[in-house]
């Protein structure tokens, strides 16, 4: 299996979600929303979807 570098950004994620709830008819707030991606972040980390590593920027 061939491995591949992927950038997740839980603001991306939070953004995601935000959109998505607000679609569906949920008025989620912003610090609601900020746990629910960091909650998807560990799924994905828990799951060994994605490695956790900083990156300087």
């Amino acid at each position: 299996m061939k491995e591949i570098e992927v950038v997740i950004d839980t603001e991306e994620i939070a953004e995601f979600f935000y959109n998505e709830l607000v679609r569906r008819g949920f008025v989620p707030t912003e610090r609601e929303i900020e746990e629910i991606a960091d909650i998807m972040f560990d799924y994905l980390i828990e799951k060994s979807i994605i490695d956790e590593e900083v990156i300087d920027e």
